[in-house]
């Protein structure tokens, strides 16, 4: 009777244990962790290497080798925008007032970062608004720019927002100075207990509002969602952590402002003029360091930009033979772009087997391992493959794109 006793008991906690899982909150506190164990546990099985090097494409007769110039671009880009006007230095300091700190949930830095500049504007919401959009899955590790974009545009319709690569320091500080909070993508190192696997670097992406400077400090005033308010960050470090994600900033303004958000970013307000400086700039960054990976991954990513994807893919190969982080291609995907436009299948199987290992929940990854396999002649792998997609991001434009091309269902 004992016995029974003690087995109806811990029945009876595991049934517990389970409802109170159930609620949202969690839930939403618990199942990443669950993700992270996981994750951990078929690390140790079956560990995985490090970036893989690009697979070497046989070379077609007659096929000129690809050599990128190491000083401009190939191409011109026409725009109506004038040249950006000599202005005047920022001041230099600036500081805005701090908004409520917001403290992310898992994986949520952008949803997170991106709430609290919108109340900085007089929004209300809170981070979950924003990520039950975007980011409707708890495990889903990653939300790109063109997402964030996506929300204000259409569920915050009354502001404006816009994203560019290639920033610098002085821009930040110009925009600031005009009481414009900044978002970076920048990067971060993770603290011990969130590691992923047994050899893990650490290394991940993360998105910060930066609402003040100071010259004589030499030091930004960011909002950290993952460590705290008015974090001060050098502006070395800054620089340093901002490079692997080709300098992208964000800023959200009101629509009677845009003409001073012009004024401010001169020339960078044309979106394919400011890839070409971001270009221009990478490239001589690989030629004042040939061996910097982060310099010839923004090469590569600008170069997709243009549809270059040759050389891009020559830019991207030399980045993964110098070595990247582990997690890279859980943030950034051109490279699978620059593989399927290319036709290196076999190489965009290997990298995006590569990047499932480390990240099985990025929606992304999913989609270009479907094409993949699709083009590799085995349809219903790739059916899978995008169906897993949706599963992390329900609604996936992009999957249910490929989906309907091949003639099936979600």
């Amino acid at each position: 009777m004992k016995k029974r006793n003690i087995a109806f008991t811990g029945v009876g906690l595991v049934l517990a244990a389970l409802l109170v899982y159930q609620i949202p909150a969690v839930n939403s506190r618990l199942s990443w962790r669950f993700e992270v164990a996981r994750t951990y546990v078929k690390n140790v099985l079956n560990p995985v290497d490090n970036v893989p090097t690009a697979i070497p494409q046989p070379t077609k007769p007659g096929t000129p080798t690809i050599a990128i110039q190491p000083t401009s671009t190939t191409e011109v880009v026409t725009t109506t925008i004038p040249p950006t006007p000599t202005l005047a230095p920022p001041p230099a300091q600036a500081f805005l007032n701090s908004p409520p700190y917001e403290k992310q949930t898992a994986n949520n830095c952008g949803p997170a970062a991106l709430s609290m500049m919108l109340h900085m504007f007089g929004w209300t919401g809170s981070q979950k608004d924003i990520s039950d959009v975007i980011k409707p899955v708890n495990g889903d590790r990653n939300v790109n720019p063109e997402e964030m974009a996506f929300w204000v545009r259409n569920y915050a319709g009354w502001l404006r927002i816009e994203y560019r690569v290639g920033g610098d320091l002085e821009t930040l500080k110009r925009l600031i100075a005009a009481a414009y909070p900044v978002i970076v993508e920048s990067t971060t190192s993770l603290n011990p207990e969130d590691t992923g696997w047994p050899d893990d670097d650490l290394w991940a992406a993360h998105y910060l509002l930066l609402t003040g400077y100071d010259d004589a400090a030499q030091i930004f005033t960011a909002q950290d969602t993952y460590r705290g308010p008015d974090k001060k960050i050098p502006y070395d470090q800054l620089e340093s952590e901002w490079k692997p994600f080709n300098y992208l900033y964000m800023i959200v303004y009101l629509p009677e402002q845009e003409e001073e958000i012009k004024s401010i970013l001169g020339s960078n307000w044309d979106p394919d003029l400011n890839r070409q400086r971001a270009l221009d700039a990478a490239l001589a960054a690989t030629t004042t360091d040939p061996n910097d990976a982060f310099a010839w991954f923004n090469v590569g990513s600008n170069l997709v930009y243009f549809e270059r994807y040759d050389e891009a893919n020559a830019a991207y190969d030399k980045a993964r033979e110098l070595g990247l982080p582990q997690r890279m291609f859980r943030y950034q995907f051109g490279p699978f772009l620059a593989n399927f436009h290319a036709n290196r299948n076999d190489d965009l199987l290997a990298l995006t087997d590569y990047a499932l290992q480390r990240t099985d929940m990025s929606e992304e990854t999913w989609l270009w391992r479907g094409w993949a396999l699709y083009r590799a002649g085995d349809l219903n792998e790739a059916i899978k493959s995008w169906r897993k997609a949706l599963s992390v991001r329900p609604g996936y434009e992009d999957a249910l794109y490929a989906l309907n091309f091949v003639g099936s269902t979600p």
